[in-house]
């Protein structure tokens, strides 16, 4: 399970990147919609890998992370996602105005023509 996870993260982090350095902001937006979903696997990684644990303490049984899921990881991945949805709906307005502004939606304005 960690080593699926790990490549996941690796994946999603390593398609970010390059996507991030193209020339193209919709090409730019999409890198950085995955390096946030890299980032909030990673989070949500750390929290331990177990499958049907509870996250509540119950009696009896020692309270670490070997009986039990720590709930502080996934509440901070689904605060990330309600704002990485919200900062990806800006960005696409403010590319979709310039795009209308300057006719183009290259990164740094000038597009190589042929």
């Amino acid at each position: 399970m960690e080593i699926a996870i790990s490549l996941a993260i690796g994946v999603l982090a390593g398609a970010g990147v390059w996507l991030v350095l193209r020339p193209r902001t919709f090409q730019v937006l999409v890198g950085l919609s995955l390096l946030s979903y890299a980032v909030n696997l990673f989070i949500f990684s750390v929290g331990s890998l177990a499958v049907d644990k509870e996250p509540i303490v119950k009696p009896g049984l020692a309270a670490d992370l070997v009986n039990y899921t720590d709930p502080l990881p996934q509440s901070l991945v689904l605060t990330a996602i309600v704002i990485g949805f919200a900062t990806t709906a800006l960005f696409l307005v403010v590319l979709l105005a310039l795009r209308g502004l300057s006719g183009g939606d290259h990164v740094d304005g000038q597009e190589e023509r042929p």
